[in-house]
């Protein structure tokens, strides 16, 4: 988690582990959401006010059904 928060690509991350794929190293992306809120926090537009998206009801019910 420390090297993801440093800026370590997940395909080193994945070398060092021994992982025989990068998508085994996924877990440790998923992991931890403050690496989520820096790169959400990166993209968003200037007129945008932060904060953590909430989907509405309507999306959650979408969600539900898959």
């Amino acid at each position: 988690m420390q090297l993801l928060q440093n800026g370590v690509d997940r395909t080193v991350i994945a070398l060092w582990l021994g992982h025989k794929s990068v998508e085994s190293t996924q877990m440790y992306v998923h992991a931890d959401i403050q690496i989520k809120e820096q790169a959400m926090a990166k993209t968003q537009p200037v007129a945008v006010s932060p904060g953590r998206y909430r989907p509405n009801d309507e999306l959650l019910a979408f969600l539900e059904e898959l």
